[in-house]
C-alpha cells in the first residue's frame, strides 16, 4: 500500500467520498485477496484503478492483465482510468464510473426506480445502553444517524480542544480582570511562574460551557454560508430529491502544493500563506493533535495515523529540518511558488485569488512578488485592512504593521515583455495616483509604504516579463527599490505640507520618514538600511558616531533628543542635530544659550527647521517624551523667532 495517494487518486476520492456519486459507497486503498484496489465499489462489484506512467511498461501491463482476468473469474468488474483522464477530463470519469454502477448494483435496496437513481442510503448505529443495573441492564435508546452522530462528537472533541486551552500547566490568572488566562495568548508556548487551575464545571471564563459556546458560534457562523450542499458536479446528485439540503461548506485536509481539483474548477481562492520562520504552526498544532487524536482519531484514521503533525512538507523555514538555513529559505520559496501555481491552475478564467499578507518586512515582500509573478497570476489591488492587535507583544517596542494588505489577483492573460524605463514611468503614474487616495484614506506609516509595493505589482505584474535595455530580467528586489523611492518622496511631500522638501538633508528626510514610518521603535537592519538607501544615505557610515543613528545587535534605532548628550551636539550644523540641541537646552530652561546656537547655524529664522519640528511632534504618540519637547518648544515658536531676530541686531 501506498504512503502517498497521487493527485489524481486525491481528487477522485474527494468525488466519490461519503456515497456523492449516487448514493453509492465507495472505500479507498481496499484489500480484495492479494491485491490492493485504489477504489472499490462493493455494492456494484466494482473496483477503479489509477494508473501512473509505469503502466505503460509492457512487463506491468502484462501483470495487469493477469491481475484482471483473476478478478473478474471472482465476479469483479474493473475500470481503468490514467492520472490525466482523472485530472483534465473528470466529469467524463466520473460520468463513466456513474453509468458502470447504475447498471450493475447487486443490492435490492440500491436499484433505481422510475429511471431515475434511489436517494443514498443512511446508515445507522445505537447508542450504547444504559440503565440502572450494574452491566448498564436497560432499555436501548432511539438510534441515530451515523452521520449526524459523527459531527456531534466532532464538535464535542473541538471543544475538548478549546477547554485544555484552558487546562494546562502553562495557563496564568489575570489580576487586572480577575479571570483566567489561556494557554495560546501569543503564537508560541510562553514560559510562567506558576499555573491557575480551573473546575471544568465552575461556570467561569474557560469552564466546559464556555468551550462549547465558542465552538457553537462559530458553527453558526459557518451555517450562514448558504443551505444547499457543496457538490462538485451535477452528477453526483443528478436530482433535487437525492440532494436535499445540506451544510454549505465543504473541509478537505490536503496539501496546498497539491489540491485535490481539476484545472479551472474555483471561481475564487482565499488564503493567508505563512512568512519564512514566522510562526511554527506544525509545532503549535501537536497541542491539540494530541488531544483529537485520542477523542476523534478513530473517526478520521486518515488524519490521525501519525504519533504528532506531520511537519517534513510544511511551508516554513525551518533550518534544524531542512539543512541549514540557505536550503531553508530556498525550500520555502520554493513551496509558496508552487501553492501560488495550484492556485492558478484550479482557478476558473478570470478567477480571483486574495491574498492576506501582514508581514512589514520587504525582504518578505519580494519573495511574494517572485512568487506571484512566476505562478502568473495577475494582481489587481493591494488594500490595507486594520486587522493587527495593536496591544500584542513587542508591538510598541518594534516596527509593527497596524493591517494587514490584501492582496487581490486575477487568472488573466498577460501582456507580453515591458522595458525598465517605460514600465518605471508607468509606475510613476500609478503609484502617485494611489498614493494621493492612500494618503486621503488616512494610511500611514509602515503601511502607507507596504500598501505601496501592493499598489506597484499591479501595474509590474500584468507582464509576462520585465526587461532593461542590457537584456537582463527585473526581478522584484529592483522593483521595491524603485516603489520606496517614489513613496519616500511623495510621503516628505506630505508630512511636510509640500513646502521646503529641496531644503532639507538627506538625514533629515531620514530622520523625519524614520519617525513617520516606524515611531520611536527598533528596527531590523535589512529593513533600516532599505529606508536610508532611499534617501540617499549608506547606513554602515552614520551608525554608532555621535549621530542620532544606532545600531543594537541586528536592529537599528534613531535616537531622540532625550537619549543624546550635550557633547555630542554642540559642533554639528545638521538639521536634526541642532534641533536636537535646541531642544534639550529649552528643557534645561537655557533660553540664552539655545538662541545662540539657533543664531550661530542660521536655523532661528528658517521657516523649514520649524516645519520639520512639527512634522515629527504630528507623527508621534501623545506620550512621546520627544513629542512634548517639541511641542513645547514650538508653543513659543514666534517669540523665538523675535528672540534670534534681535540677537541679530543687537549680537
Amino acid at each position: 500500500m501506498r504512503q502517498e495517494a497521487t493527485l489524481a487518486e486525491q481528487l477522485l476520492w474527494e468525488l466519490l467520498r461519503d456515497r456523492q456519486l449516487l448514493g453509492r459507497k465507495f472505500r479507498r486503498q481496499h484489500s480484495i485477496g492479494r491485491f490492493i484496489a485504489d477504489f472499490f465499489c462493493d455494492e456494484a462489484r466494482l473496483i477503479i484503478e489509477i494508473d501512473g506512467a509505469v503502466h505503460h511498461e509492457p512487463s506491468q501491463q502484462e501483470r495487469d492483465q493477469i491481475r484482471q482476468e483473476v478478478l473478474h473469474r471472482y465476479g469483479y468488474s474493473l475500470l481503468r482510468f490514467t492520472n490525466e483522464q482523472v485530472l483534465h477530463q473528470t466529469e467524463q470519469v466520473l460520468q463513466t464510473i456513474a453509468d458502470f454502477v447504475q447498471t450493475h448494483s447487486y443490492k435490492k435496496h440500491l436499484k433505481s426506480t422510475g429511471g431515475r437513481p434511489s436517494a443514498p442510503t443512511i446508515s445507522y448505529t445505537p447508542l450504547p445502553q444504559r440503565g440502572r443495573g450494574a452491566g448498564g441492564e436497560g432499555r436501548e435508546e432511539p438510534r441515530v444517524r451515523a452521520d449526524y452522530a459523527k459531527a456531534v462528537v466532532s464538535y464535542l472533541a473541538l471543544g475538548i480542544d478549546r477547554l485544555a486551552d484552558y487546562n494546562s500547566a502553562l495557563t496564568t490568572w489575570v489580576p487586572h480582570g480577575e479571570f483566567m488566562g489561556h494557554t495560546f495568548t501569543r503564537q508560541a508556548l510562553g514560559m510562567v511562574w506558576d499555573y491557575f487551575e480551573l473546575n471544568p464545571r465552575s461556570q467561569a471564563t474557560g469552564d466546559w460551557n464556555s468551550a462549547l459556546n465558542w465552538i457553537l458560534r462559530v458553527l453558526e457562523n459557518c451555517s450562514l454560508y448558504g443551505r444547499k450542499a457543496f457538490r462538485p458536479y451535477h452528477l453526483l446528485h443528478p436530482s433535487p430529491e437525492a440532494s436535499g439540503e445540506g451544510p454549505g461548506v465543504r473541509a478537505t485536509q490536503s496539501s496546498a502544493t497539491i489540491l485535490p481539483y481539476p484545472d479551472n474548477y474555483f471561481d475564487a481562492v482565499f488564503t493567508d500563506p505563512p512568512y519564512y520562520d514566522n510562526v511554527g504552526y506544525a509545532n503549535l498544532s501537536d497541542f491539540f493533535y494530541v488531544w483529537l487524536k485520542r477523542t476523534v482519531g478513530d473517526l478520521y484514521p486518515e488524519l490521525f495515523s501519525t504519533p504528532l503533525t506531520p511537519k517534513s512538507n510544511e511551508i516554513v523555514s525551518d533550518p534544524y529540518r531542512q539543512g541549514g538555513k540557505d536550503a531553508s529559505k530556498k525550500f520555502f520559496e520554493d513551496m509558496l511558488r508552487k501553492s501560488f501555481q495550484e492556485i492558478h491552475r484550479v482557478l476558473k478564467p478570470n478567477g480571483i485569488t486574495v491574498i492576506v499578507y501582514a508581514h512589514k518586512s520587504t525582504s518578505g515582500w519580494e519573495t511574494l512578488i517572485n512568487s506571484l509573478l512566476d505562478s502568473n497570476l495577475i494582481m489587481t489591488g493591494a488594500w490595507p485592512l486594520h486587522t493587527e492587535m495593536g496591544a500584542r507583544l513587542n508591538a510598541s517596542q518594534t516596527a509593527s504593521l497596524a493591517s494587514s494588505i490584501y492582496i487581490v489577483a486575477r487568472k488573466m492573460e498577460r501582456q507580453p515583455t515591458g522595458f525598465y524605463n517605460e514600465v518605471k514611468e508607468e509606475l510613476k503614474r500609478h503609484l502617485n495616483r494611489k498614493l494621493q487616495r492612500l494618503w486621503e484614506e488616512g494610511i500611514g506609516g509602515a503601511d502607507f509604504f507596504i500598501a505601496a509595493i501592493g499598489s506597484a505589482i499591479e501595474v509590474f505584474g500584468k507582464y509576462e516579463r520585465v526587461m532593461d535595455f542590457e537584456g537582463n530580467v527585473v526581478r522584484a528586489d529592483r522593483l521595491l527599490d524603485e516603489v520606496q523611492r517614489i513613496a519616500t518622496d511623495y510621503a516628505v511631500r506630505q508630512i511636510l505640507h509640500n513646502g521646503f522638501v529641496g531644503e532639507i538633508s538627506d538625514l533629515t528626510r531620514f530622520y523625519v520618514l524614520w519617525r513617520w514610518n516606524y515611531g520611536e521603535a527598533k528596527v531590523t537592519f535589512d529593513e533600516a538600511r532599505k529606508l536610508a538607501q532611499s534617501c540617499g544615505i549608506d547606513l554602515s557610515r552614520e551608525w554608532n558616531k555621535s549621530g542620532f543613528i544606532r545600531k543594537e545587535k541586528e536592529f537599528i534605532r534613531v535616537l531622540g533628543p532625550q537619549m543624546r548628550k550635550l557633547d555630542d551636539l554642540k559642533d554639528s550644523g545638521e538639521l536634526i542635530d541642532v534641533l536636537h540641541h535646541v531642544l534639550l537646552l529649552w528643557e534645561k530652561s537655557k533660553r540664552e544659550e539655545m538662541i545662540k546656537i539657533l543664531n550661530k547655524n542660521g536655523y532661528g529664522g528658517s521657516e523649514a527647521f520649524y516645519r520639520v519640528a512639527q512634522a515629527i511632534s504630528e507623527t508621534l504618540p501623545v506620550e512621546s517624551k520627544e513629542k512634548k519637547l517639541l511641542d513645547g518648544f514650538l508653543a513659543g515658536r514666534e517669540r523665538v523667532k523675535e528672540e534670534v531676530k534681535q540677537g541679530r541686531l543687537f549680537g
